[in-house]
């Protein structure tokens, strides 16, 4: 295993950062850490690139302890943490430069691991850090992640923020870098992103929720879901929760998402029940389940 997770946990005076965390990263595997801010993602990548240790438990990357082995692990991982954390007063190039030579290399050297996504910021090369766009300064970030050749790639958010163009350009250079065997571990408050990892974890409150493929935990939603829509939203939304038989109600995009506790729910019922709320235009179809959805269900 790249990376191997067994009864972490880390606190920070009383909160409890992660509870009892266990998981395991395979190979040239896309591991995609999914929760909101808070749900202790950025926690768990300081403990597996050891800036942090945990208070208990056992964490191994590449078969490295992050306690014992944590000048080994240095050397083989590459981290892009959340925040842009480059030396904003240095030029493109130099930021490149500085990052390699710390780690014994050369840009000339590894040049053939960066050049799809170098090649996107080299007409920029001599524009500080600090003036870039925020999808150039993505690029220059995980240029720098990279120029080492590491082994484990740690994305900590590195989409948020960023256009969807530029998010898009990105995963498909994350997919590319998977084929140069290059294990990937990245964490993402978008649950749209989650479907193009090999694997996700669901973390809320610094507890794992559930790991499997995007298509197996989607698979495991236990209840039909509806796509209702009124002239009202606000009004809708209030009005189901406070139907007798919800069993989960909240706003997806355009409608709003709704179970129902029943076995034999008949949607015309729900349809009277909201007219007598003063709601028109009301229209309920089926839809089938997303991640977003299915974490929904697991947070509750």
């Amino acid at each position: 295993m790249s990376i191997s997770v067994s009864h972490i946990s880390k606190s920070y005076k009383k909160v409890k950062a992660l509870q009892d965390i266990s998981f395991e990263v395979k190979p040239n595997e896309i591991f995609g850490l999914i929760g909101p801010d808070g749900a202790g993602k950025t926690t768990l990548f300081r403990v597996l690139t050891t800036l942090l240790f945990p208070d208990e438990g056992v964490a191994k990357v590449m078969d490295y302890d992050v306690v014992n082995d944590y000048k080994k692990i240095r050397n083989c991982v590459g981290y892009m943490p959340g925040k842009f954390s480059l030396y904003q007063d240095l030029t493109v190039e130099e930021n490149l430069t500085f990052f390699a030579t710390i780690f014994g290399t050369t840009i000339e050297e590894n040049y053939d691991l960066i050049k799809d996504i170098y090649v996107q910021i080299a007409p920029f090369k001599d524009r500080r850090a600090g003036k870039l766009s925020g999808g150039m300064k993505q690029k220059l970030a995980l240029c720098c992640a990279l120029i080492h050749k590491p082994q484990v790639l740690f994305l900590d958010e590195p989409t948020t923020g960023v256009d969807p163009v530029s998010r898009k350009e990105f995963w498909e250079m994350l997919k590319r870098l998977q084929q140069k065997d290059i294990t990937i571990l990245v964490s993402t408050p978008y649950m749209d992103e989650a479907a193009l990892c090999d694997r996700i974890a669901l973390i809320q409150d610094g507890k794992i929720l559930e790991i499997d493929t995007p298509e197996a935990i989607v698979k495991h939603y236990p209840k039909q879901i509806y796509n209702v829509r009124a002239n009202n939203m606000y009004k809708l939304i209030n009005s189901l929760k406070d139907y007798e038989y919800n069993h989960s109600v909240y706003p997806f995009g355009e409608f709003v998402h709704y179970t129902d506790s029943r076995t034999n729910f008949n949607p015309k019922d729900l349809i009277r029940y909201l007219e007598t709320k003063n709601l028109s235009n009301i229209h309920i179809d089926k839809t089938v389940a997303t991640i977003e959805d299915t974490f929904m269900e697991l947070a509750k």
